[in-house]
Order: C-alpha cells, then structure tokens, then sequence
C-alpha cells in the first residue's frame, strides 16, 4: 500500500486535490501537510490553515502542520524580492516547501510525496515537477506529479470549492507577490494593516478569520448557512495627528473622517449642541464624555479609548448619530478637551470601494 504525504497550499486546492488522489490512488493512505511559512501576514496563514483542517476533517485525512517559520523563508529568497510570479523567487520557494516535506514524508515512513500545488492554475506544473523530482531523488522517495486540471479539471475545482464553502483567498501568498499584484490591481495594500486600536476593520484578514470561526461553530451546532458577497464602501485610517502649539493632543479619529488633502489649519469658531464645528474643511470635534455617551461605556480619557475601541460597527453608528449620516465623510475627532487656539491636523485615510463576505444563519 501506497503511503502518500501531500502537501498543502490551502483548501480551495487540497479539497479538490485530495478528492481526486482518493480516486485515483484508491487504497492508498493519504497524509496532509501544511507547510507554508511563505504566508503573509500570520493572521492569513492562520486562516488558510483554519480552512485546509475543516476540509482535512471533511475528507477524512490526517494532517500535520508543519513550522512556520517565516524568517528562514525571507532569507532563502533574500535577493528576489522583485521577481515576477513563476519567477526565481517562486523556483526557490517550491524548493524549500517541498524539500521539507520530502523530510517529513521520509520522517512518517511515507513511499510518495506530492503537492497540491500541481492543480494551482497560477504555478508552472513543469517548474514544480522539476523541483519535486530533483527532491525525490536525493531523498530515495517517488515525486508524484498529477495533472488534474485537464479535462475542465479546473472548473470542476472552482465547483467543488462553492459547494464546500471554501475560504478563497485572492492572492498567492507571500509578501512580495501581494505587493506586485495590488500595485498592479491599483489597490490599497490593506492586508498589511494593523490599527494601533485593535479595531477589526471591514473586509480585513482578521474580520474573514471571524467569519470562519463562525462558521465552525454553526457546522458544529448543526445549523445552516450561507456566505454571500457585498459590495461596499470601505476605509482605512493611514495616519492622523492633532498638534497645538506644536504639541500633539490625544486624539481618536472615527471611520469613515477624511480631509481632501490630508492637512487643515485653523481653529474650532461654534458649537451646537455636542458637536466642535472647526473653522475649515468640514472638521468635527467631540470630547471624550460625548462619545462615551453615545457608545454607552465610561471612558475617562482618549488613551482609554485607544486601548479598548468599541467595534467598527459601533463606530460607524456613533458618526450616523452626530451627522444623521453612516457615510458622511466628515472628520469627526474625539479629544479629552476641545481646544481653543490654532490647530494644526494632518489625516491620511483612503475610502474606496470594496467587497467582503458575509455569513447568513438560516
């Protein structure tokens, strides 16, 4: 009987993958291995796995997480960073991920060892075959390289991943691929960020990985479900700073706060109500005591708030509260007090049009 390690890039191709080796290989004994430190950031590495285990379990496969080990990655292709995809970067990459698991499938006792890479309709199947079976002959171990993409192999793929749900991701995997790609694309490289509130912004890595999670935990309760796509307006802070006198002010900026070139001068000349109203682009101030009320927590400070945001939901509930609107994009800046002299605020916030997943309990 065939022992067979396969590696794994992620569900929407090991689910595919393994059904067809199953068929194929029939008696054989099928392992997976997850080893993929070229993911980033860890947050969609984290993803990725939490998909290929449920579709592991679907299928009735061991797996084995390999190590994430991502600076050891980095080093190995240190030099290719601007290499295009199918490039020498990706030669080197497939190198390291299946010398790996050459070990380890040598390490279990396995006879074979594959990856699902090979259905990928964006990898060389040549470029990984020759890389495979470079491996297998130093390890005396046999490379199995299936071509199922033919024969509509592909649309079938795409098929089997709609009807088991499958998280797609929308990028290969490693740092620099994603960069060529929204640099081409013309997008945010949003991934990438990381607010210093913890705030789970729209559409983000962290907000999918939420969804997912959800997601087991209806399958586990035997409930039904449905992930739907949206089209959206979405928004991420850059940077924002309030300075008076040259000092800055603590401050907290609302979703969806934009200033048409990024910097304003001047001073907060009425008040109506709660409400701040600066002298020039359409700039809104409210103190700390405001926002906790409309929040509906005690914050005695803005660092409070900082360190313990309310949702970005909540947020966007506060702004439809003070301006009778969710999408004004006015910037409305909390602050412990408002301040009476010149301003100076510089904000850098992109509000552009996006897609994300939502869950439907049925």
């Amino acid at each position: 009987m065939k022992k067979i390690l396969v590696h794994i890039c992620c569900s929407v191709d090991s689910h595919f993958f393994l059904q067809r080796m199953q068929k194929e290989y029939e008696g054989s004994e099928l392992i997976g291995f997850f080893y993929d430190p070229n993911i980033h950031p860890y947050s969609e590495y984290y993803l990725r796995l939490l998909d290929v285990k449920r579709s592991c379990r679907k299928l009735g496969i061991e797996l084995i997480e390999g190590e994430y080990d991502y600076e050891t990655w980095l080093k190995t292709v240190r030099g290719l960073e601007n290499e295009p995809e199918k490039g020498a970067r990706c030669s080197v990459c497939f190198d390291r991920r299946f010398e790996i698991s050459a070990k380890k499938a040598k390490e279990i006792g396995a006879t074979h060892f594959t990856s699902t890479l090979l259905t990928s309709p964006k990898k060389s199947i040549k470029q990984l075959k020759q890389s495979g079976d470079l491996l297998a002959k130093e390890f005396n171990i046999e490379f199995l390289a299936p071509d199922f993409r033919q024969k509509n192999g592909t649309q079938e793929q795409n098929i089997i991943a709609k009807e088991a749900k499958l998280y797609r991701q929308n990028y290969c995997g490693c740092l620099y691929g994603l960069k060529q790609q929204r640099e081409q694309q013309n997008r945010l490289l949003d991934e990438l960020f990381c607010p210093i509130t913890k705030q789970i912004q729209p559409a983000s890595i962290k907000d999918r990985i939420r969804l997912y999670e959800r997601r087991e935990e209806l399958e586990e309760q035997g409930r039904n479900y449905e992930i739907i796509k949206t089209r959206f307006l979405n928004w991420r802070l850059l940077y924002g700073v309030v300075k008076q006198k040259g000092q800055t002010i603590p401050c907290h900026i609302l979703p969806y706060s934009k200033l048409k070139t990024g910097y304003s001068r001047g001073k907060i000349d009425k008040t109506i109500k709660d409400i701040h109203y600066f002298s020039r682009d359409e700039i809104k101030f409210i103190t700390t005591k405001t926002y906790s009320q409309l929040v509906n927590f005690d914050y005695k400070n803005v660092n409070e708030i900082l360190s313990n945001t309310p949702s970005f939901e909540i947020e966007v509930k506060v702004r439809e509260k003070l301006l009778n609107s969710a999408y004004n994009l006015s910037a409305v800046i909390v602050v412990d007090e408002i301040p009476t002299t010149k301003l100076e605020l510089k904000v850098d916030a992109k509000v552009y049009e996006d897609v994300k997943e939502e869950l439907i309990v049925l």
